[in-house]
């Protein structure tokens, strides 16, 4: 978002928070700029933009990507959650401090998921992601080129076969979709209706149905309209977006199109996490070929529409994943969940109406226009519509990402991943990421959709399916993406802040000691009632689910929770 944006009419600060253009893109760019955020250039922002110094440090005490010291020569972030730990992370960290502990020249932080489950233990040495096992050369590049500018980030290689979500082949003209909307022989209407009776759900992990959405931004009076694209993928285990970015921006960006076009947006953003470098190029490439094709600007293809695409890098957070909190990121405020309602299709950016989608489902809308609602219903099985992209990591022989048929069973996308790693048995999977309650072997038949899953006592979630195979403590495995949402916690609501401490804190005693006796269970219970019903958003909603979970196996069945609020 350009950081020069006045303040939008009739818009007042709110809550105690500042109108006006966000500050949050001049930060990181001075800290692009610098390396860090010194107090001078801080007072210099102040003072240019007319803010107080006290709402600017407000902002950089909230962000953990903005950082109050210089910068070591050589940064190296070891990601510590659950795919890394079950690929031996723990212990690649203990050998890591060993090597790099007296070196002064090295930083060594333990930090959450980097994206890169499918590399893991995973690691990013001055924001180069690698894995674990390329360390010293990348602590080496990083020695050698800290007094110089950095090299251009190595383009993503392009994908050799297409995804089946993707309607044009090798080497044809794009973005035909877009082109009829413009030119006026697709309606706006009947875009949405096909969107609809193709039963496209949100893929970011709510599930709300995509046309219904659409719809109702367009309905709404107010202007301006805006969009927004949520790639702020940063769930333990999530990374099918990042390959989605990597190897189909045009469909990501066609579809944000579609959807700005529909509902009268001029201006839609990607929001995207820093640690995906690589892929915001990818993007930034592409814009600027919407832009030399007339696809973007301020007449496109002589339609007399305006529309401008955007990127927004998060200055960090797995908060800034809710919608509302993505949101107030984006205003320049703390990233902190708005109560709701209103939702962000009637009160978003800047107050006004808001369409957010996620990555894959911006990436669907343009071959579900094209191929038609039916042509989608057909892809998936059983009752199931379309197709599912998943992110498939931790004990498993092929981690990475799989397209297949929305329906399938996680024992055939197990399969296609070449099974358990090693040829062990399977403990358990999570089928939708961190937030979604463990299953048994016993589920490797479910379905792997919204109401299959959720009758199975977990749910689809961000569309990642984590491993676990037999011989793994199942309850520190919980325990270990329970301290993820511990730590990512915004502190906004009391009973996320305190309760995923006290439960984590009774966990981690009980695994290091004599196990968990039955009034630790119940306390533990107990704690997952009171933050699934009195947290303010999904993430205090879902915290301890997963734990729950495990403790239900443990008594020979799972324990099903509703879903998290959208």
């Amino acid at each position: 978002m350009s950081g020069d944006r006045p303040p939008v009419p009739g818009v007042e600060g709110r809550a105690g928070k500042f109108p006006g253009p966000s500050l949050i893109p001049a930060l990181n760019a001075i800290q692009e700029r610098v390396g860090w955020l010194p107090r001078e250039e801080l007072v210099s922002l102040s003072r240019d933009t007319r803010r107080p110094l006290y709402e600017i440090q407000g902002l950089v005490s909230f962000y953990p990507h903005f950082r109050t010291e210089p910068p070591p020569q050589v940064a190296l972030h070891v990601c510590h959650d659950l795919s890394c730990w079950l690929r031996g992370g723990e212990q690649q960290i203990t050998d890591l401090r060993e090597r790099f502990g007296s070196d002064a020249d090295v930083e060594l932080v333990e930090v959450s998921c980097l994206g890169r489950c499918d590399t893991a233990p995973a690691v990013a040495v001055n924001d180069e992601p690698g894995h674990v096992d390329d360390v010293d050369e990348l602590v080496r590049r990083a020695r050698v080129l800290t007094a110089e500018p950095p090299p251009p980030v190595a383009p993503v290689p392009p994908r050799e076969t297409p995804w089946p979500n993707d309607p044009y082949a090798p080497g044809e003209p794009r973005y035909r979709v877009l082109r009829s909307l413009l030119a006026g022989d697709l309606d706006g209407a009947g875009l949405v209706q096909t969107l609809q009776d193709s039963g496209l759900r949100g893929m970011g992990g709510a599930g709300f149905p995509t046309g219904k959405k659409w719809e109702l931004v367009a309905a709404q009076d107010q202007r301006p309209t805006y969009a927004i694209c949520n790639a702020d993928e940063s769930e333990p285990g999530t990374f099918k977006d990042r390959q989605i970015l990597a190897d189909q921006p045009h469909l990501v960006l066609e579809g944000l199109l579609l959807g700005m076009a529909v509902v009268g947006a001029e201006e839609g953003f990607v929001f995207i996490r820093h640690e995906y470098g690589p892929e915001a190029d990818v993007l930034r490439a592409e814009i600027d070929r919407l832009r030399a094709e007339g696809l973007v600007g301020g007449d496109v293809l002589g339609s007399g529409r305006r529309l401008s695409v955007e990127l927004f890098i998060s200055p960090g957070g797995y908060i800034l994943g809710e919608e509302s909190a993505l949101i107030e990121c984006m205003e320049g405020h703390r990233g902190e969940p708005r109560n709701k309602p209103p939702f962000p299709g009637v009160f978003g950016l800047w107050g006004k109406p808001t369409l957010m989608n996620s990555v894959e489902t911006f990436a669907d809308v343009p071959v579900i226009v094209e191929r038609g609602a039916q042509w989608w219903c057909d892809q998936g099985e059983g009752d199931s519509n379309g197709l599912k992209f998943f992110a498939v990591s931790g004990d498993v022989a092929r981690p990475g990402v799989y397209c297949v048929p929305a329906g399938t069973t996680a024992r055939r996308l197990l399969d296609q991943a070449g099974g358990v790693a090693d040829g062990r048995d399977l403990a358990a999977v999570q089928p939708g990421g961190a937030s979604s309650n463990f299953l048994g072997p016993e589920s490797l038949d479910v379905a792997l959709d919204f109401d299959a899953l959720a009758e199975a006592g977990s749910m689809l979630g961000s569309g990642a399916m984590v491993v676990l195979a037999e011989g793994t403590d199942v309850l520190a495995a919980a325990t270990n993406t329970l301290r993820f949402f511990r730590d990512e916690s915004c502190g906004k609501c009391v009973p996320c802040r305190v309760g995923s401490h006290k439960a984590h804190e009774l966990l981690t005693d009980a695994i290091a000691g004599d196990g968990l006796d039955e009034e630790g269970e119940e306390r533990v219970l107990e704690l997952e009632r009171t933050l699934r019903m009195t947290s303010i958003c999904g993430l205090g909603q879902v915290a301890l689910g997963p734990v729950a979970s495990v403790l239900g196996l443990q008594r020979g069945g799972a324990m099903a929770r509703p879903q998290p609020l959208e």
